[in-house]
């Protein structure tokens, strides 16, 4: 499993903590930056570790800011990502369960470390379901393309 992550300043020290414990776990991560605790707008962040999993660089995408949100939504905007935000592990097992989420975002002023662990292993020891829910993916699909096509 490759999973690239990335954070803004208000996520940084967060994002260090967990790219440690992914590393204890053997997992291949690549950090996108932010590198250090100065400013950084989260949605650059999102943007990059969103285009390396939407270009297959990585299996999974783990991002942090403030809360999750203003983080999520900027990787959001990339076709073929669905990224999440969660506060708890049970969203977080849903998301990848159901939605099939490539990305997990978190927020720093939100979780703390410990729960952000717990989070962050719920949802990559969850797997996609497909199915019924394979039909709705696809159908998020089709509504992303629509207006993809349309450049909105």
């Amino acid at each position: 499993m490759r999973i690239a992550v990335g954070s803004d300043h208000a996520g940084y020290a967060l994002k260090e903590h967990l790219t440690q414990h992914l590393l204890e776990k053997g997992i291949e991560v690549a950090d996108l930056g932010g590198y250090a605790p100065e400013r950084i707008d989260y949605p650059l962040a999102g943007e990059r570790v969103a285009n390396a999993v939407a270009g297959g660089e990585f299996d999974y995408g783990l991002l942090i800011c403030g809360t999750g949100v203003g983080i999520s939504m900027a990787a959001n905007k990339v076709p073929g990502i669905r990224a999440v935000v969660c506060s708890e592990p049970y969203s977080a097992i849903m998301s990848k369960e159901h939605n099939n989420a490539n990305i997990l975002a978190l927020g720093e002023r939100v979780v703390g470390f410990g729960l952000a662990v717990t989070i962050l292993d719920a949802w990559l020891n969850a797997q996609f379901e497909g199915g019924r829910h394979a039909r709705r993916v696809d159908i998020i699909s089709d509504i992303e393309r629509k207006h993809f096509r349309r450049g909105n």
